[in-house]
């Protein structure tokens, strides 16, 4: 999930077609853009909405706390602890301040590629939000409620952002449309009104930077620090609106006219919820990976976990998956999370694909490798045709007929259960020293306190854990 190198399931206006004024062309995107932020400040999170964006900053935390434990990090917050000490504390860490506590929880979630997305902006709305709004609202001595309030504000934004900001080919979204999201989660955090909210949108509009695809396709971890980059500039534009700083009331319409492949299609009513769609990863995969893997997951069950009999694999999946994640035999983490037959071969040969499936002794083992050797990709024209994701898996086998499953888009074993999303944080927050007494006080205190909790007397369960 995350990129559109080709952009090429969604509607965009011909070059010649464009009018002499972005502004009006583009006006009903930018109003529902406005609605949705207005519609919000002010206003509690309805309850439904509310549990799930809980879920989903947990989630995103478990995520991060697993990603912080490679050495690039470990590194980074080492040399934060030198360049820039503050008061923000991970478990068992130094003193850092709020930017680069925010640079790490924006890398860290990336890392595994088990954090969360949404499919209709096509990437991770949540993830620079969440990681810019933390460590502020515990510099700020901000509630949880509060905490949540910006958070789905800001996620609202990001999504409807991402759905009508395509990217254009050989880019990758998580440097672009994601700090708009987070300019609006920090204005609402700072208590800015509507309007200086949308200034700070603005003001982001302005500088939207470009984030290539090239690390996926060469396996190169840099792509996993594109987030911190959008954290970053959302915090400052929402700081720059605060101080009054302006900006062009046009630059979203510019930028979607001139900047990208932007979706001529009306975006979804202000007042829906988005988040609602968002979903949370069972597998350390990109989620196009995630229908094949069920299917393998599946057969090897058939098979008893006996993989020695299999001879030849057929992957069926919608083109876009093909174009994601055309990257056989991968070498690299980054390039096996974005790897077709990776994803198969790993989960018919261990029946899982998490962080341990990208260890050495996983990731090079001889039978998996062998296994990835046997898949065949092609293209399933009907799901194509209908931009429908699933996927169809067979196996053949000696001495017995073809085994095949079908996975499609509603299956439920794509969707985690609150406490399926509990067992994973914790597992994740283990991998990071942090006790398993430790994270599940935490985890049931964001679940079921009710919005007044200081966020830093909440951080301080876990920042209190040994590590």
């Amino acid at each position: 999930m995350t990129t559109d190198p080709l952009a090429s399931t969604h509607d965009t206006a011909p070059d010649d077609a464009a009018p002499a004024h972005p502004a009006r062309r583009w006006a009903a995107h930018v109003e529902t853009i406005h609605d949705t932020i207005a519609c919000r400040v002010g206003r509690a999170v309805p309850a439904r909405v509310d549990a799930a964006a809980r879920l989903i900053i947990l989630d995103t935390l478990g995520c991060a706390f697993a990603g912080r434990t490679a050495p690039e990090i470990v590194a980074l917050e080492r040399q934060a602890t030198i360049l820039e000490p503050g008061m923000f504390r991970f478990p068992g860490g130094k003193g850092i301040g709020i930017r680069p506590a925010m640079q790490i929880l924006a890398i860290g979630p990336t890392w595994h590629e088990a954090c969360e997305g949404h499919a209709f902006a096509h990437g991770r709305p949540g993830i620079a939000v969440l990681a810019a709004l933390l460590p502020l609202a515990i510099a700020r001595d901000a509630s949880l409620g509060a905490l949540i309030e910006a958070f789905v504000t800001g996620y609202e934004v990001g999504a409807r952002a991402g759905g009508w900001l395509r990217v254009a080919p050989g880019l990758h979204v998580d440097g672009n449309w994601p700090a708009l999201g987070v300019a609006a989660g920090v204005g609402r955090l700072l208590g800015l009104d509507p309007a200086q909210i949308v200034r700070a949108i603005d003001i982001a509009a302005c500088q939207l930077p470009y984030s290539l695809y090239l690390p996926i396709r060469t396996g190169r971890n840099v792509r996993n620090g594109y987030l911190a980059h959008s954290a970053a500039l959302g915090l400052d534009s929402a700081l720059a609106a605060q101080a009054g700083f302006d900006a062009p009331g046009d630059a979203l319409a510019h930028y979607a006219e001139h900047h990208c492949r932007a979706d001529i299609r009306p975006l979804p009513p202000a007042a829906s919820d988005l988040l609602l769609q968002a979903y949370l990863k069972p597998f350390a995969a990109v989620r196009h990976v995630h229908y094949g893997a069920i299917a393998a997951r599946r057969i090897r069950e058939r098979l008893h976990g006996d993989t020695t009999r299999i001879r030849r694999i057929t992957l069926a999946v919608y083109e876009e998956a093909s174009i994601y994640c055309d990257n056989p035999r991968p070498q690299t983490l980054l390039a096996a999370q974005f790897s077709l037959t990776f994803g198969v071969a790993a989960m018919l040969r261990h029946g899982a694909l998490d962080a341990a499936s990208y260890q050495p002794s996983s990731f090079h083992d001889a039978e998996l490798r062998r296994l990835e050797t046997q898949v065949t990709v092609v293209i399933d024209p009907q799901l194509t045709r209908g931009n429908q994701r699933g996927a169809r898996l067979q196996v053949e086998i000696d001495g017995g007929a073809p085994l095949t499953e079908e996975v499609s888009a509603d299956d439920p074993a794509l969707l985690l259960s609150a406490d399926q999303t509990a067992t994973k944080f914790i597992r994740h927050l283990a991998a990071d020293g942090v006790s398993e007494e430790a994270a599940k006080a935490f985890f049931r205190t964001v679940q079921e306190d009710g919005g007044g909790l200081a966020c830093r007397s909440l951080w301080a369960l876990l920042a209190g854990s040994p590590g």
